[in-house]
């Protein structure tokens, strides 16, 4: 009877340790200098905070959202497809100032008050910020030809940020430069069909990546405790982070 009581409550309580997983708090990545904040906001939109710096990462979504959170100081924009880049949402953050790295086809429809604050970053160029390395990669379909996302017309990022390497997918799917890049401490991929690629390409192409933390990120409407299980499935050293991207919906 006790071993039937202890069953039962583990499968009343299952759901709860999921949403005890999927939650919003800032993690903590260690560096020399200070930890890197990272913080959830919404579908494929990330805060990082560190020394003093916030970087906003495709800022979208409502206002309320980025209540209480500082103001940035550089946003990464990935391509012009509306859940990346978002006019409304740039007009609730305080932008004076700010920095803002993108490639050629978004810094074709940013609106014109920011033309002043724009780089323009094409796949394999380098810069730095504040003494952040920004790199910035492919992010494409396959096939490529005719594809919804065709290569270099958008922008993956690696941020190396005191010597801890983030690298921020985009809408890619598991393309060979993805693969190939080592040494990343920090990875955030899409999952989410038909716009990008499925669970199982995305687990295919992160354990031949092999980064010590993974959050599934941009997967509305897939399966990402089933991701996490085929990467764990393997024994690798990855650690996936399951977060919320979805709040109130």
């Amino acid at each position: 009877m006790k071993k039937f009581s202890l069953i039962l409550l583990l499968f009343m309580l299952a759901p709860l340790l999921v949403l005890a997983q999927l939650n919003n708090n800032a993690d903590k990545i260690e560096t020399g200098n200070g930890d890197i904040l990272i913080h959830p906001i919404l579908h494929g939109s990330v805060i990082f905070e560190w020394n003093n710096l916030n970087i906003y990462l495709d800022p979208w979504g409502d206002a309320s959202l980025y209540e209480g959170k500082a103001d940035p100081n550089l946003i990464l924009i990935t391509h012009p497809h509306g859940d990346h880049l978002s006019p409304e949402t740039l007009a609730n953050l305080n932008t004076e100032g700010v920095t803002f790295i993108v490639p050629q086809s978004v810094a074709e429809q940013m609106p014109e008050q920011y033309s002043e604050q724009i780089q323009i970053m094409a796949n394999g160029q380098t810069m730095e910020f504040n003494g952040i390395q920004v790199e910035a990669v492919p992010m494409y379909n396959l096939p490529n030809e005719g594809a919804r996302h065709t290569k270099g017309w958008g922008n993956g990022y690696v941020l190396t940020i005191d010597g801890k390497r983030i690298y921020i997918s985009g809408d890619t799917e598991d393309i060979p430069e993805m693969r190939n890049l080592e040494n990343i401490d920090v990875a955030f991929v899409c999952m989410n069909l038909p716009y990008t690629m499925d669970i199982y390409q995305a687990a295919s192409g992160v354990l031949d990546m092999e980064p010590a933390i993974m959050y599934p990120y941009h997967h509305r409407g897939q399966d990402i405790e089933r991701f996490k299980e085929i990467v764990d499935w393997e024994g690798k050293e990855i650690d996936v982070h399951l977060k919320d991207w979805y709040p109130n919906q």
